[in-house]
């Protein structure tokens, strides 16, 4: 951990009231920033806030994919905290499960528009707001769904692989003040991703060669050091942190 290095900086986490979100906040509060957190569930930021320390952190209850609510969450970080550096893109949903032939049309509709439109549309407020003139940083939140197949969970990884389409497609955009990179996870021990391995998660970590599950904190660690000078000279990546798993074949 590298205390201070982000002193005087202020970023947004969308998703944040728990799992990856949460973790990505602290560690960027630990680090020395400010943080605008959001999620739908005001108690539940209420309490990731009080955790981060109200000094350090601020919320703002909504949907994601709503206008107004990212509106109110970018004038949230410019009036409370002074600017916005850093934005981390970490909502995603995943509705449905099973084979895609048979899925919901309107579940599919809904997948996309909070997971990659809605990550679009975080990008060019951020951008407007303060990052075109000041520089900085967005770090979305992938998967390796996005990366292969991914059997039960296609339109999830279909979206996912449109977030890292358009991570490049903004790098480019963006460059050379704002870098834009991407995080593809594994399955990460967090309340969203419980059906993947609840009840049999030894079986499930078996499959990785470091033989076992990711945690928020191995999410955070790679999400701040893309959005640190660290990682300057890197933009347009999608860095696959997945324990291992991709070498075997594995989803």
């Amino acid at each position: 951990m590298t205390k201070g290095r982000f002193a005087g900086k202020v970023a947004i986490v969308t998703g944040a009231s728990r799992g990856i979100g949460l973790g990505v906040a602290q560690r960027l509060v630990a680090d020395g920033a400010k943080v605008v957190i959001t999620a739908r569930k005001t108690e539940a930021l209420e309490a990731a806030v009080a955790e981060l320390g109200p000094d350090n952190a601020a919320y703002v209850a909504g949907a994601a994919d709503d206008a107004a609510h990212q509106d109110e969450t970018i004038a949230k970080a410019v009036e409370q905290f002074g600017g916005l550096d850093f934005l981390v893109n970490n909502t995603g949903i995943n509705p449905t499960y099973g084979p895609m032939i048979e899925m919901d049309l309107n579940a599919g509709r809904k997948i996309f528009e909070v997971n990659v439109l809605a990550a679009v549309s975080w990008a060019q407020k951020a951008y407007n707001a303060s990052l075109k003139d000041h520089g900085g940083a967005i770090v979305n939140i992938a998967s390796v769904a996005g990366l292969k197949p991914a059997p039960m969970i296609g339109m999830y990884g279909a979206s996912k692989a449109a977030v890292i389409h358009v991570t490049q497609e903004l790098s480019l955009e963006l460059a050379p003040n704002v870098r834009v990179n991407a995080v593809a996870p594994a399955v990460v021990k967090t309340r969203f991703a419980g059906a993947l391995y609840e009840g049999r998660e030894e079986e499930v970590a078996a499959a990785y060669p470091l033989k076992r599950l990711g945690l928020p904190e191995d999410i955070a660690g790679v999400t701040t050091f893309l959005l640190s000078q660290d990682a300057a000279w890197v933009t347009g990546q999608c860095l696959t942190v997945d324990g291992g798993l991709l070498l075997t074949g594995g989803v």
